[in-house]
């Protein structure tokens, strides 16, 4: 699960099809797909022509002057769109961090190139890499961070249209994210299927993870065939309902707030430019991602993030971790944050911090070794207070 919290690379001409269970699931996604390469050209022939009006939203390209948009009353549905990032703080790592991303730390298994793990071809031959890896990364094992409870409280204020994410770690939903507010564009370890198009029987997280924990490879118990997580591999397409819903959720969007991703991975990155041209697009990462490139820019391509030009009126990119940007985000609405954090010591010896932390304090916190973020976001809106308290236990 690693999520390495975001899944491969799936491209949107996959030239693999799903495994669907029945072949009106199938029609259904080559009609999506369909659906989003019609969208595509008319939003390039709207773009080249200058058709269409960008009204300004925001009265500064700052966090404050989204936050100031989100207190207006007129920002009412928030659509996420996040990656490996908003998991790493949980212990998760991402795929592409030189060094420490999943994709560099895979030489003991022996594969023939890295992807290799999360293609579907080899899987089905050589299946002991991956569970190998699901076992060290498996759901259950991490907490969700600052920034999945942020995305919870962004719900129970009623500002969450949808979650947009390529985690297959399932901390979404462990955060209290439903099935209804999440699109798991990668899949999800939250279902498994048999892998045989004449069976294809569904099992549960907790039939996958007695397998996996118990050096089983799993089989299915009808007809023995190797039974894979509902993830998706290269060689697979993305789910159906991610092309359904993201023609009904984006056109509706009245922010886009766009955490921990490189960008990179298609159709996914592609989301970015589905929202109005007038919608704000606020960026919480590392580093700037999803810039449009000049030369696409003058062969009509648009979409893609402008944060620097003198034409840029939309688009915010706050550069941080992604608990540290929701931190900020939270105080400048004046939302109280509360939660728990726990050290990484002994259970005898552990801390217990509870807090209403600023970005600061939080600061302080991770500097003497505070790694495990925990309980929750208040609905409660007070400002925070700049005080924390170590009590025994």
């Amino acid at each position: 699960m690693s999520d390495a919290s975001a899944l491969p690379k799936e491209e949107e001409e996959e030239e693999a099809t799903p495994e669907p269970e029945d072949q009106s699931d199938d029609s259904s996604g080559e009609e999506a797909a369909g659906d989003t390469e019609m969208d595509f050209l008319r939003n390039l022939f709207s773009s080249t022509l200058g058709l269409g009006s960008a009204d300004k939203v925001l009265d500064e390209l700052t966090l404050d002057g989204v936050a100031q948009y989100i207190k207006s009353g007129k920002c009412k549905n928030i659509i996420c769109m996040v990656g490996a990032g908003i998991s790493t703080s949980a212990g998760i790592p991402d795929f592409r961090s030189p060094g420490t991303g999943l994709y560099a730390n895979l030489l003991k298994y022996n594969l023939p190139y890295p992807e290799a793990i999360f293609q579907i071809d080899y899987f089905k031959k050589h299946p002991e890499p991956f569970f190998a890896l699901a076992k060290e990364l498996y759901p259950g094992q991490f907490k969700p961070t600052i920034c999945h409870y942020f995305m919870k409280l962004l719900k129970d204020k009623g500002h969450l249209r949808r979650c947009y994410t390529q985690n297959i770690d399932t901390l979404e939903r462990v955060a209290g994210l439903e099935g209804d507010d999440l699109i798991e564009a990668h899949g999800t370890f939250y279902t498994s299927h048999c892998v045989s198009f004449s069976c294809r029987k569904e099992y549960d997280l907790d039939w996958m993870r007695d397998q996996i924990f118990s050096e089983d490879i799993p089989r299915c118990d009808k007809c023995s065939s190797l039974v894979k997580p509902d993830i998706v591999f290269f060689g697979e397409s993305l789910p159906v309902r991610f092309f359904t819903s993201m023609k009904m959720d984006f056109p509706r969007c009245d922010l886009l707030l766009i955490m921990g991703t490189s960008l990179q991975v298609q159709p996914f990155a592609g989301l970015v430019g589905r929202v109005s041209k007038s919608c704000p697009r606020l960026l919480i990462n590392m580093e700037k991602a999803g810039q449009a490139d000049p030369l696409f820019g003058l062969l009509g391509f648009g979409g893609g993030m402008d944060f620097d030009s003198d034409k840029a009126y939309r688009d915010v990119a706050h550069i941080s971790t992604c608990d540290d940007g929701c931190l900020a985000l939270a105080e400048l609405l004046g939302w109280k944050v509360s939660y728990t954090i726990i050290s990484r010591r002994s259970s005898a010896h552990s801390r217990l911090c509870t807090s209403y932390l600023s970005p600061t304090n939080h600061a302080i916190l991770r500097t003497n070794g505070f790694g495990a973020y925990g309980d929750h976001f208040s609905q409660e809106v007070i400002r925070p207070i700049l005080k924390y308290r170590l009590v025994n236990v």
